[in-house]
């Protein structure tokens, strides 16, 4: 193995959007997808989070594009770990004793067809010794959190396909309690918060601290009746029985977590690190999470005012020096002038600000 000297050309976009949030964009399922698209013309790579990539039955899948689950964006974003690209992982599959038969068959025949249609390698299914027991909960400022109460049973079930199946990373498929009427119907209209998304990023997060490889989720959820009035942000995620392709076809290539040093002599050419990011993208009301707390004197962070959020954390309140656009298209452009070492200010008719 040799050194790598990274190209010095090369520009890397961090996309957040915190899930559970009611983000106006990104609170649904894969409406945010649009965005990293367009990022991957401006940016060589572009890391962002399930919560943007995961769209139920549709998703896309870009050789550069890397699917990082939240904790281990965390760690990433301080340092702490690294992310090698793979093209090929091998995905276990951990199962909720809870879910009724006929959803478990629902979602065995979406892990078929993705074996047949997409060639993934889908290494094992295991099902947990007792029912996971999930809940979910809101928050007074509106977010959604939730709880799970057999976590050694899912870590159990997730570390036995990591050893007998050799899963280089783990799907999970919790069942969840059927959604509150009119929370449900609200989101469905696009006008809700995903009720869901936060209890979803515990179950992800325990499994990635513990196992340390690549996990996502997929909620198994009752059928519900179609809705001729259903907004288009929240469509994609009834179009079909279960919310796992995405998640499988998202694992599939998600980099595997390092827990060495950039310092490391023997670095694959590709491994990314923290130092190597160039810009962070986020919602200018949603500024406080680790990851932009780490990477804000490091990465030039874009917050974008039109995407609201119910979080009220200003890159001003927490000390954070941002530029502020309106819209993603401004911060697309905001990059661009990054990457090419032009003053934002210059593209503007705005007054240039005083250096006294």
């Amino acid at each position: 193995m040799t050194i790598v000297t990274q190209n010095p050309q090369s520009y890397t976009t961090l996309l957040l959007i915190p899930t559970g949030i009611a983000a106006a964009i990104g609170g649904y399922a894969g409406d945010a997808l649009p965005i990293a698209r367009a990022l991957m013309q401006v940016s060589d790579r572009v890391v962002t989070h399930p919560n943007v990539l995961n769209g139920a039955q549709l998703y896309w899948n870009e050789p550069n594009l890397f699917y990082v689950e939240g904790y281990g964006l965390d760690r990433f974003a301080a340092g702490q770990w690294g992310l090698r690209p793979s093209w090929r992982n091998r995905i276990g599959v951990v199962f909720d004793a809870a879910i009724e038969p006929e959803l478990r068959l629902r979602h065995e025949q979406a892990i078929d067809a993705t074996r047949a249609t997409l060639g993934l390698e889908i290494c094992g299914l295991a099902t947990t010794d007792r029912s996971l027991g999930v809940t979910v909960r809101t928050a007074d400022s509106g977010a959604s959190w939730g709880t799970i109460a057999e976590p050694d049973s899912l870590l159990r079930a997730a570390d036995r396909l990591r050893r007998e199946t050799l899963a280089e990373a783990i799907a999970i498929v919790a069942r969840f309690p059927d959604e509150d009427t009119d929370a449900l119907a609200a989101y469905r209209h696009g006008c809700g918060v995903d009720a869901i998304a936060g209890a979803e990023a515990v179950i992800s997060h325990l499994v990635v601290r513990e196992l340390g490889l690549p996990a996502a989720h997929a909620p198994a959820l009752a059928a519900i009746d179609p809705d001729p009035t259903l907004a288009p942000r929240a469509a994609a995620e009834e179009l079909g029985h279960t919310f796992l392709p995405c998640v499988l076809v998202g694992l599939s290539r998600a980099p595997q977590f390092l827990r060495a040093t950039p310092a490391d002599p023997y670095r694959h050419t590709g491994d990314l690190w923290a130092e190597e990011i160039d810009s962070v993208i986020v919602p200018a009301s949603a500024c406080g999470g680790s990851a932009v707390l780490s990477l804000s004197t490091k990465a030039q962070i874009i917050a974008v005012e039109s995407n609201e959020t119910t979080m009220n954390v200003t890159p001003e309140a927490v000390g954070i020096r941002a530029i502020r656009v309106r819209s993603y298209l401004d911060a697309i452009g905001a990059i661009a002038a990054h990457r090419a070492g032009i003053s934002p200010h210059a593209l503007t008719a705005t007054p240039y600000p005083s250096l006294l």
